[in-house]
């Protein structure tokens, strides 16, 4: 199922110019052929048991690992339609380092990483499995959060993203999709598909951008490289997108999204209540001048104890099945 929280865009040029030339989008993903599901077993251990979701690059399926008898979560990696055979080799290898990279980031707002296997010439990442729902379904089902829970949630992602910083890895695609909440209140984030490790780029051709249009800083739209601080964009975009229900800079197009996010300011947040000061800190254009992640933090963390932030009507942690 296609949505615009969970849309990837992978491009070889500026995104810019890819979205101009028509050549931003990517082909569906084709699910797993062959066996129904409870039938396939991946690398002779996974059972593939049923379809959690599917995004630009792979499948996402619950599974059984029959060697340990527990219930994980099972990436399975698709690459785009079209890509040579050296392509796809560095993309697949740059995938299996990113896996190994998140799985040494440390914290319970990371999705643990437990094993990367190959099958079919593709890597497979097998993952803790997460019970609850992501934060772009709460958001579809109930709407807009109160600036003290999406403060909680904001301060819960962004102790993943310092954690995630300090091991020298980029998420590079924050988002409500890639927000898990889970049914025990947990807040995780997940999905580091699409990161890249601070001294292995060379895995990653020149120029690329990958990411969703609506949570990508100005920089990387520019085609310029990214950093911590680039992250820290993408979780304002998610926090403006938590309280008044959509992102600010969404338009009906990805060439029309990519310009309104180097060109325009946000509009002025009418739900964000206490949120505000701090939306606006994270959505400034030049990443020098963007809040640093310390204050960032505190600030959530006390908006998120404050009684009276409750601007808006919303839910809090919903649980939810697998």
């Amino acid at each position: 199922m296609r949505n615009e929280d969970s849309e990837t865009e992978t491009v070889t040029q500026t995104p810019l110019a890819a979205a101009t030339a028509g050549t931003g989008r990517h082909a569906a993903v084709p699910g797993t052929p062959g066996a129904p599901d409870g039938q396939r077993l991946v690398a002779g251990r996974y059972r593939l048991l049923s379809r959690l979701g599917e995004g630009g690059m792979g499948v996402v399926w619950r599974a059984r690992d029959e060697t340990l008898q527990r219930e994980v979560a099972v990436k399975e990696v698709r690459a785009p339609a079209g890509l040579w055979a050296g392509d796809l080799a560095r993309m697949y290898g740059r995938l299996e380092r990113e896996a190994w990279a998140a799985a040494r980031i440390p914290g319970r707002n990371v999705v643990t990483v437990h094993d990367v296997v190959t099958e079919d010439d593709r890597p497979w990442i097998v993952m803790e499995l997460i019970r609850g729902q992501s934060l772009a379904d709460l958001l579809r089902s109930e709407g807009p959060l109160t600036p003290r829970y999406a403060a909680h949630i904001g301060a819960e992602v962004l102790t993943a993203l310092r954690a995630a910083h300090a091991a020298g890895v980029e998420h590079r695609d924050v988002k409500p999709a890639n927000v898990l909440l889970g049914a025990d209140g947990r807040v995780v984030l997940s999905d580091f598909g699409i990161a890249t490790v601070e001294g292995s780029t060379t895995l990653t051709m020149t120029g690329e951008v990958v990411g969703s249009p609506e949570y990508l800083p100005p920089e990387r739209a520019l085609g310029r490289s990214s950093a911590p601080e680039s992250d820290l964009w993408s979780l304002g975009v998610m926090l403006y997108a938590a309280v008044e229900g959509t992102s600010p800079f969404r338009q009906e197009s990805a060439l029309g999204t990519l310009r309104a996010v180097v060109d325009e300011e946000p509009p002025v947040p009418t739900l964000a209540g206490p949120l505000a000061p701090v939306i606006a800190g994270l959505l400034r254009k030049e990443p020098a001048e963007r809040t640093p992640a310390a204050e960032v933090a505190e600030a959530l963390r006390h908006i998120a104890r404050d009684p009276d932030a409750t601007t808006a009507a919303s839910p809090g942690p919903a649980e939810a099945g697998p």
